[in-house]
């Protein structure tokens, strides 16, 4: 955690779409949400959510349409 202190907004706004990107591949590989939730994507995802509130939904949110994503194309 005490490289997130050093993340700009900026930076982390530019790291969005990785770790979507990252998320949905844990996702994907299966990990559970216990297991994602103790990810550095995950970390910055809440950290953005909390930072812009109204631009950024929350990771259980992300989580949640991704899962939805993935389950709908393995069917």
């Amino acid at each position: 955690m005490g490289s997130e202190a050093k993340l700009t907004i900026g930076e982390l706004e530019a790291g969005y779409p990785t770790y979507c990107k990252a998320l949905r591949m844990l996702i994907k590989n299966g990990k559970s949400l216990e297991a994602i939730q103790r990810t550095i994507c995950w970390d910055r995802l809440t950290l953005l959510q909390k930072s812009l509130p109204t631009r950024y939904k929350s990771p259980d949110y992300l989580y949640a349409l991704l899962k939805r994503d993935v389950d709908e194309l393995a069917a």
